[in-house]
């Protein structure tokens, strides 16, 4: 019997620009894309809950844009749930919604949470937060 044993190069990996709106009770504490050989990107990040409250649930929000500062594609992650008092989860963000070009910027924040047994819920318009984040590279 033989084995095989194929070796593919390590995915590549650059950190994402961080962005939160005011006193975020949830917030993205670290953020890392991934970019296998094939298939999508993916983001790899930190949720920290900031707060001495339980959340129940969490929204993540990705922004792609291309180098020059041009925006390219915006995605949602599913709702997380819960996230206990001072607790940091990782989790993913698979960014299929356009191809991820090496040079691409990618912008991640929460954009909104709520608290564990209330109908209200934190939030915020990330999309003017990240459009400033993003370099401007001069032409």
């Amino acid at each position: 019997m033989t084995t095989t044993l194929a070796l593919a190069a390590p995915p590549a990996e650059k950190p994402a620009i961080i962005v939160e709106g005011p006193e975020p009770p949830v917030r993205i504490s670290r953020a890392a894309v991934i970019a296998p050989s094939e298939g999508p990107a993916v983001v790899l990040y930190a949720a920290v809950n900031q707060t001495d409250q339980e959340m129940e649930q969490f929204t993540v929000m990705a922004f792609v844009f291309k180098a020059d500062g041009t925006p390219k594609a915006r995605q949602v992650a599913p709702g997380r749930r819960t996230l206990e008092p001072k607790e940091t989860k990782y989790s993913t963000i698979v960014l299929d919604a356009s191809p991820v070009d090496p040079t691409d910027i990618i912008v991640i924040g929460v954009d909104q949470a709520q608290r564990a047994g209330s109908e209200a819920w934190w939030n915020t318009d990330l999309r003017p937060l990240a459009e400033k984040a993003v370099p401007v590279i001069k032409k």
